[in-house]
């Protein structure tokens, strides 16, 4: 539905070239800016509003107050230089960088990973998947002035770093999955240590589920804001779970089975309601889908064998000219890599597909229009955006 046939009587008329006719001297409209705040869920990205009263007419997103340029970046550095870059597009999940990336430069180089590091590298991208939705709920939750939400989903976000600090010496950019395979195996006692954790996020979320999703003011604030029609989705390229709160599940693990997914039982989390409400659940029933996958993935996978491939000299790498894309599900949907190559030791092209773009670009400046001020801070966390993925 074009927002435009609503009933806009009180607002701007368009222009012939369709922007709207807004008259900031006429006293009846006022700009606005949302941000930018760091650190944050929409972190440094700025949203310029025009309202007229408490209401927004008009939303126009702004990056670029971060890092910038990194597939521009990546064309002048060698294969192995990339990689302290790639993990930077997305600050808060960024070993799906670094698989989307290792994976394409394996399918040029004509390189594959031993099955025990892929073991690895799924258990990994379960591990971020969770951290990125327990910083998302502490997002929503402050969004709404439930506060304590963020300080429980912070304090089990940072065990879980304690168990990427010990097995790959980082908290924040692991650069653990390389070209080829891992860095190294399971440290003694990991599985152990890795049980308490996931005990103690059931835990958090049997409490967040009480204090945040049954709260009649949350409720009040999420039921029936921020709908994404389902006709949206194509057009606007919407994946995860902003997609599968509106009834598709849409999920590359399911869709365009990686590493060891198809080894795995599991479904894809849907709702049906597709407001803020519904998509908020769906990413808490997919924390508890992730615990799950970590249990089996530690149970099933080899302890023994290779870890990595054998690859060249990384220095003089040079891959033969071709071209790929390699997908992934991220917290926020497909994360991709096209990368093009030319028989050098430098990437001819990088361009990563990542689900900031369309969800906090065009799909926000749709969905802000008739909304609330008060509204506008749970609206752009509702999306799950990191900005850099957009200024990239």
């Amino acid at each position: 539905m074009d927002y435009f046939a609503l009933d806009r009587t009180q607002y701007p008329a368009q222009k012939a070239d369709g922007s709207l006719d807004i008259d900031l001297t006429s006293g009846k409209y006022l700009k606005l800016w949302q941000c930018p705040n760091h650190p944050g869920i929409t972190g440094n990205m700025s949203v310029e509003l025009t309202v007229c009263g408490d209401e927004v007419v008009e939303g126009k997103t702004h990056v670029g107050y971060l890092h910038r340029g990194f597939e521009k970046l990546m064309e002048r550095r060698t294969f192995i230089q990339c990689f302290p870059i790639v993990c930077r597009v997305c600050v808060p999940e960024p070993d799906f960088n670094e698989y989307c990336y290792a994976a394409a430069v394996e399918e040029l180089a004509g390189i594959e990973s031993p099955d025990r590091a892929n073991w690895i590298r799924a258990m990994i991208l379960e591990m971020g998947r969770i951290n990125s939705y327990l910083m998302y709920l502490g997002g929503q939750a402050g969004a709404l002035g439930l506060g304590v939400i963020g300080q429980w989903t912070t304090y089990v976000r940072d065990l879980m770093l304690d168990h990427f600090e010990e097995l790959t010496g980082a908290r924040i950019y692991h650069m653990f999955i390389i070209p080829g395979g891992v860095r190294d195996g399971l440290p003694d006692g990991f599985d152990k240590r890795m049980e308490e954790t996931l005990r103690e996020i059931e835990r958090t979320m049997k409490d967040v589920w009480e204090v945040m999703f049954c709260n009649a003011v949350f409720k009040r604030r999420t039921v029936g804001l921020g709908v994404i029609d389902k006709a949206w989705l194509e057009p606007y390229g919407v994946t995860g779970p902003n997609a599968r709160a509106a009834g598709v599940a849409k999920d590359v693990r399911k869709d365009h089975p990686y590493l060891i997914y198809p080894e795995l039982d599991f479904e894809p989390v849907v709702g049906h309601n597709s407001d803020i409400y519904t998509r908020s659940d769906v990413r808490r029933r997919d924390i508890l889908v992730s615990v799950d996958l970590v249990r089996q993935m530690l149970a099933k996978m080899p302890r023994t064998g290779p870890v990595k491939a054998d690859t060249p000299n990384v220095l003089h790498w040079k891959i033969p000219r071709g071209e790929t894309y390699v997908r992934g599900e991220c917290s926020r949907g497909e994360y991709g890599y096209y990368l093009v190559t030319d028989g050098s030791g430098y990437p001819r092209r990088v361009n990563v597909r990542g689900p900031s773009y369309t969800h906090a670009m065009a799909l926000l400046e749709r969905m802000i229009v008739n909304v609330n001020i008060s509204d506008v801070a749970a609206l752009m966390v509702l999306l799950h955006t990191y900005p850099p993925e957009i200024e990239r």
